[in-house]
């Protein structure tokens, strides 16, 4: 019997491994090669490279340098991830980055405008773009990589058209700070022996972070075992529990060693966070795994598949227009070239990270991991003082095995089936 994309999904969430009727809950291990062999695989390509470059990796600074560099991809691969699961794609990104950063340096700069107000524009002229390829992909029907291939031409054409051959800065002081600042120590440091001194509200923020994952893990759980779906043993939950709660509280750590938490990351945990109850807990969220795993079922169903495909895009503009305010903070300077690449690194990081070439499969935590293992891949091969070529290289191979390896487990479940 052949599987659709959407049995893939509901698979992978339990949501079709009920009990028999009058059985309790099953109680079994259960491993999905999908869902969580890349957090496996991104644990493993930092052991490796923290070996490669004798701890370089996971030296303080180091770590914040990661998650600061790759900010804007990641922000950008929440909303990537998305559309992938509706079965559709954007290639505009990068160009839609440097056409927004160009609009913020314009009003920031060259026009005064107080930074929370150019900001608050930029954001919605993001929207606008998204609105407008929105239109063409959903109500007139021409194919979401045509549009946005377009896009990133036109895009790119007015970005050009607006600086010139010159870059525009610099950016506002607060501007700068949510690029590249860092959270204040607010209720000053306290002493790890050996490890030296670290921001103690950082480490609270660390603590919570965890007890929050916890509970909400303990809720997924409990709730399943109420529906009489399978659920793994009680070991195997602490285990995993435990072992994600060490993995935040070492970065947490790190990081309050250094110069606290960066402002950036703040930002992409609401947005995660955001975007995650989004996909998961809400109606839009199960319409958009509808689209993509059965776009004529979901229409049959009463979904309003052309309203979901619209919104996806206007919230890809919001979110290009955010990470191109970032890009150009961090650089202090908003630039023709800003945003080359960007589709491909957002696009790698969602693939990567779990979705389906098809539609109807991913997480917004997927795309993030994704997305950090390209930057853990760029940085450590840095560090080893390897060229642009090896790192490219070494970048094309591991899209290429994940998609290979989503293709492979689809063919399994086929065939399990």
């Amino acid at each position: 019997m052949s599987t659709t994309n959407a049995d893939v999904a509901l698979s992978e969430q339990g949501l079709n491994e009920a009990a028999p009727p009058g059985k309790p809950s099953r109680t079994r291990f259960q491993f999905n090669l999908r869902q969580s062999g890349i957090y496996f695989a991104f644990a493993a390509i930092v052991a490796v490279f923290a070996v490669l470059t004798d701890g370089d990796l996971l030296q303080p600074q180091n770590i914040s340098n990661i998650i600061v560099q790759n900010s804007y991809i990641l922000i950008l691969a929440i909303g990537m991830i998305m559309i992938i699961i509706a079965g559709h794609i954007d290639l505009s990104v990068g160009s839609v980055v440097a056409v927004t950063g160009a609009l913020s340096a314009v009003l920031m700069v060259n026009h005064d405008v107080p930074w929370p107000l150019a900001v608050l524009i930029t954001v919605v002229a993001g929207g606008l773009i998204g609105a407008w390829q929105a239109f063409w992909i959903a109500y007139f029907g021409i194919p979401a990589f045509i549009v946005t291939l377009a896009g990133m031409l036109l895009f790119r054409a007015i970005t050009m058209i607006t600086l010139g051959n010159q870059g525009i800065g610099p950016f506002p002081d607060e501007v700068r700070t949510l690029s590249n600042g860092f959270t204040e120590g607010y209720l000053g440091n306290v002493g790890l022996g050996p490890l030296g001194g670290a921001d103690l509200f950082s480490l609270i923020v660390g603590v919570i972070a965890i007890a929050g994952m916890a509970a909400a893990q303990w809720r997924a759980r409990r709730a399943r075992q109420g529906y009489d779906q399978t659920v793994e043993p009680i070991g195997i939950f602490i285990a995993k529990i435990v072992g994600g709660g060490v993995a935040v509280m070492f970065l947490v750590v790190q990081l309050a060693r250094f110069k606290n938490l960066p402002w950036v990351l703040v930002l992409l945990a609401v947005l995660v966070l955001g975007y995650s109850l989004l996909t998961q807990r809400s109606v839009f969220g199960r319409q958009i795994y509808a689209v993509g795993g059965n776009l004529l079922a979901a229409q049959l169903s009463g979904v309003k598949t052309k309203s979901v495909v619209f919104w996806l895009f206007v919230n890809m503009g919001v979110l290009s227009a955010v990470a191109g305010v970032i890009f150009a903070g961090r650089l202090n300077l908003a630039q023709p070239t800003a945003g080359n690449s960007f589709e491909l690194d957002a696009i790698a990081a969602a693939f990567i990270g779990g979705a389906a070439v098809q539609g109807g499969v991913g997480k917004v935590v997927g795309a993030i991991t994704g997305g950090l293992i390209m930057g853990v891949i760029n940085n450590g091969m840095s560090l080893m003082s390897a060229g642009p070529d090896r790192i490219m290289l070494v970048k094309g191979i591991v899209l290429l095995a994940a998609v290979a390896f989503d293709v492979w487990t689809k063919r399994r479940a086929g065939t399990a089936r």
